[in-house]
């Protein structure tokens, strides 16, 4: 199992399935503290150093919200244009010496691997939020953590699991990085809906077939989506040459209530790691499904916190005394 004491957490390649264990297993205990019924300020005086060098908000302020819950502090600097790197400074002149102001830094970055690079001049732990089309390792262990849950309630695992990945495969790191996960699992079937040009690169198709698993690709809905899961991405325009080119994709793979009803299983579960595109010409969730029981994707959402709670704590080694730090909440609440 993964060392996670003083570690970067910056690809989902770092793990096995004993250390995914760990994680969802720690970020269950979470749960009482971000439902408001016990607070817990066992990083007291800790400091995370939140950058995010490409636009986020779901991502940036559940970073944010998991480290306050533990009672630490949070700084943040929110695009390059408002950092040094604005001004020629390189990634490992930065990791050292925001490092120096930290205890953990939790980092998101346009550009593919520059995560990594960014950790191999700082001497506290980092946590990849985003690097480009890259990866985006906490997004899939809360879409694990999700699926987990879900699941749970059909009397289902994650072995087993039959899902459609559904979207723009080709530059969606969320999908990139879910299945690498997936591959750890036994018997998944995965069924990638998408245009050829937006396709699964190669190599994920690879670790999943490698692995034993069967992929089934195709660019039609109809007869795709009796499953357990879909996981439906949007279009990343900011891929894109043009906002021309990312509009010839938009819009042809929504999701509404009747098509819900004609194609999928009564337990088939909507997940989307958001923004969701509402645009008329996108509409990839239709907002008939808002009602829909299945419709896990604001569940999904608030497993983020949870599961980056987890992080921090298994990286700041603090994950065995949570208990000894709690206290009640003093103030009113209906989240539970």
């Amino acid at each position: 199992m993964m060392k996670f004491e003083g570690s970067h957490i910056l690809s989902v390649s770092q793990l096995d399935r004993e250390s995914i264990s760990r994680i969802l297993e720690i970020s269950t205990l979470m749960a009482p503290y971000a439902m408001r019924k016990k607070r817990c300020h066992v990083l007291e005086g800790a400091i995370l150093s939140n950058l995010f060098f490409e636009p986020s908000t779901r991502t940036r302020v559940s970073f944010g919200t998991a480290f306050n819950l533990l009672g630490g502090f949070v700084r943040e600097t929110v695009g390059q244009e408002n950092s040094s790197l604005s001004k020629g400074e390189s990634l490992f002149d930065t990791a050292r010496v925001i490092s120096g102001y930290s205890d953990v830094i939790a980092m998101r970055h346009p550009t593919m691997h520059s995560v990594k690079e960014f950790a191999q001049g700082s001497s506290v732990p980092v946590i990849n939020g985003g690097d480009g089309a890259n990866e985006h390792p906490t997004q899939a262990l809360l879409d694990l953590f999700t699926i987990q849950s879900e699941m749970a309630r059909y009397d289902m695992g994650l072995d087993g699991l039959n899902i459609a990945l559904m979207g723009d495969l080709k530059h969606g790191r969320t999908v990139h990085s879910l299945s690498k996960l997936l591959s750890l699992y036994n018997n998944i079937t995965v069924t990638m809906i998408a245009p050829k040009a937006l396709q699964m690169p190669d190599s994920i198709v690879a670790t999943l077939t490698n692995a034993g698993h069967k992929v089934v690709m195709t660019d039609k809905i109809e007869g795709n989506l009796a499953c357990d899961v879909i996981y439906q991405t949007r279009i990343q325009q900011e891929r894109f040459a043009s906002k021309d080119e990312a509009d010839l994709y938009r819009g042809h793979f929504s999701l509404n209530r009747e098509i819900y009803q004609q194609y999928c299983h009564d337990h088939t579960v909507i997940m989307h790691p958001l923004p969701r595109d509402s645009r008329a010409e996108a509409n990839e969730l239709d907002i008939d499904l808002n009602d829909l029981d299945n419709l896990a994707i604001f569940r999904q959402a608030q497993n983020g916190v949870l599961v980056r709670m987890a992080l921090f704590a298994l990286s700041l080694g603090v994950e065995n005394r949570l208990s000894h730090y709690e206290k009640p909440v003093t103030w009113h609440t209906n989240k539970y």
